[in-house]
């Protein structure tokens, strides 16, 4: 899963208009128009064999997460004295579903066990240690690097939870 099929899915998800896009881009600090909105927006073709971030830089979809946190939770109080935390967590390829999914957790208040109801509305069970060592600091002992297909669960449970769509149709 590449960088912007996450923000598709997410998107989707969520389901987020253009301009809400662009807003929440605005809000990570950066400027986005349509067109480049609508270039991230395509799916990549899997035949091409780019590297993930082709399309989208690991850069941009921080900036993405980072704007969806202030325009679901709002702008964070400055405190006097104290210097704010570099916004940027993915220092390599390894760890954007991580990240994705602490940044996630953060604009929408989930807890541990909203993200366990969204792994298991896609049919995916774990225990909440798992869920822990996915959102463990890269480098503690209890680490986990998340797989690609645990992201894709992640967001396919998200959809259905936010989009409130009914999964006992056969």
């Amino acid at each position: 899963m590449n960088n912007n099929d996450i923000l598709i899915r997410l998107r989707y998800a969520l389901d987020f208009s253009n301009q809400q896009m662009v807003e929440i881009f605005r809000l990570g600090g950066k400027e986005m128009d349509l067109p480049t909105l609508g270039q991230l927006l395509t799916k990549q073709d899997p035949e091409a064999d780019l590297p993930r971030d082709a399309v989208c830089d690991s850069r941009t979809l921080e900036q993405f997460f980072n704007g969806l946190i202030v325009f679901k939770r709002g702008p964070q109080p400055a405190k006097p004295g104290v210097k704010p935390p570099n916004p940027f967590q993915i220092t390599s390829q390894a760890h954007v579903n991580n990240v994705m999914i602490k940044k996630v957790k953060i604009a929408l208040t989930m807890t541990s066990e909203d993200i366990q109801e969204c792994l298991h509305l896609a049919g995916l069970y774990v225990s909440p240690s798992e869920i822990g060592a996915i959102l463990r600091k890269a480098g503690q002992r209890n680490y986990m690097p998340c797989k690609d297909s645990f992201a894709r669960n992640f967001l396919k449970g998200l959809t259905i939870r936010e989009r409130k769509i009914d999964t006992t149709e056969a």
